[in-house]
């Protein structure tokens, strides 16, 4: 069978986003290049880990703020899965919590939609070809995350934003479905920040947790 020439070899993406009308142009935007095509996209990440397994792509490019299992979950599922996978963060979130929960998930790139087209495509390509890509935005805030780092005295543990406000409100005696409700996300969801809140802290009761919240109101 003859090879086909490394020059003519596409990169397959995978397309993860929740916004059909984003999604649908993200999919033109990537058809319209010669080295690009898209083997699959999604709006639901439950079925994430099954399709990019059928579909066997190169990079996916994640959302992270989907309804359900947020983007920095689902990049975890999915690299323990299909570890040779490679990851670009898509999101409208530029703050440090996100961008390094989202890298020490294992995303390789970091775009935020407040970006052309363009920016994007830089991202593709540049992690596909083995490097790390940040937006300027984002390479911004990492750049300040890791003077903050050598300061003195400056805490060592990150949470991200929506597990900031699940700690709270476990603190506060509510219950994952109560939690639920009021955030607006599913159960199983809250239980998934749960645990990952109690693994950074390394708390492991309820109790635990609230002694934390007490000990830095400030957070």
């Amino acid at each position: 069978m003859p090879q086909i020439a490394p020059h003519l070899m596409k990169i397959r993406i995978l397309i993860v986003d929740d916004h059909k009308m984003l999604r649908g142009a993200l999919c033109q935007l990537v058809q319209s290049q010669s080295d690009m095509e898209v083997v699959g996209q999604s709006g639901d990440g439950h079925d994430i880990v099954a399709l990019a397994q059928q579909t066997v792509p190169h990079l996916v490019c994640m959302d992270i703020g989907l309804p359900d299992i947020n983007g920095i979950e689902l990049t975890r599922m999915l690299l323990l899965a299909l570890p040779h996978l490679k990851v670009v963060a898509l999101s409208a979130y530029s703050d440090k919590l996100h961008v390094l929960d989202m890298i020490n998930a294992g995303a390789k790139g970091y775009v935020t939609k407040m970006e052309d087209g363009e920016e994007l495509l830089r991202a593709i390509r540049a992690v596909y070809n083995g490097r790390l890509y940040l937006c300027p935005d984002v390479a911004e805030v990492v750049t300040q995350s890791l003077i903050e780092q050598i300061r003195p005295g400056r805490p060592t543990v990150v949470l991200g934003a929506r597990e900031r406000q699940v700690l709270k409100l476990v603190a506060q005696g509510h219950t994952s479905n109560q939690i639920a409700s009021q955030l607006r996300i599913a159960a199983s969801t809250v239980d998934v920040h749960r645990r990952n809140i109690m693994r950074k802290l390394d708390r492991h009761s309820v109790a635990e947790l609230t002694r934390y919240v007490i000990e830095n109101e400030s957070m």
